[in-house]
């Protein structure tokens, strides 16, 4: 009797089995030999699940992610205050938990932006619009809670990409030295002009 292999658990597997070879070595440098050794497999069954090197990337910030949302998803439930909750939110850029994951989000941009394939943009349309729906809601939430003005939500795309953008900038820059303090002065300069005056 044939064994059935359930390609999509397969490939979480693997990419999951080699995430530790990415975190110490970054992509650059590394060979699908070297990836299938570290997964225990052969290098033709690399080839059956991924593309290239670049595919397994992708499969690891996928799954990373979504373990990731469901973490801050629960521990936002305990928290009361809407600019706690941006703050939890945006922590992904600077919180020492996450710093294996945003270096390898850096790398996944860095493919994104360099030789972007459809699939790419397809998974980078798909955070970008469930993270912004999630963080929409935020902000609605504050102002149906009435912590914040209604006049609130044009900004909240704004608000979104500019924690993003400070990442970036600070990535690629010297021009930020401490991107925590950057967010954080600007949502809770932010704030002080949505928050309901009490």
């Amino acid at each position: 009797m044939a064994i059935i292999v359930d390609k999509v658990q397969k490939r979480k597997d693997i990419a999951l089995a080699c995430k530790e070879i990415f975190f110490q070595h970054g992509i650059k440098d590394l060979t699908i030999s070297q990836i299938a050794k570290t997964a225990g497999i052969g290098k033709g069954t690399i080839y059956e699940y991924f593309k290239n090197k670049e595919d397994i990337v992708f499969e690891i910030v996928n799954i990373l992610i979504q373990e990731r949302n469901g973490i801050v998803e629960k521990r936002m439930s305990e928290i009361d205050i809407t600019k706690d909750k941006i703050k939890l939110f945006v922590s992904f850029f600077y919180c020492d938990e996450d710093t294996e994951l945003r270096q390898l989000y850096k790398e996944f941009i860095s493919i994104a932006l360099s030789s972007p394939d459809e699939r790419m943009i397809e998974f980078q349309t798909k955070c970008f619009v469930e993270h912004y729906v999630w963080f929409e809601q935020l902000i609605q939430d504050g102002i149906n809670n009435g912590e914040l003005i209604a006049e609130s939500m044009p900004l909240t795309k704004g608000m979104f990409v500019t924690a993003e953008g400070l990442f970036i900038s600070s990535s690629a820059t010297n021009a930020i030295d401490n991107v925590q303090k950057e967010i954080d002065n600007y949502i809770d300069a932010i704030f002080s002009l949505i928050e309901v005056k009490k």
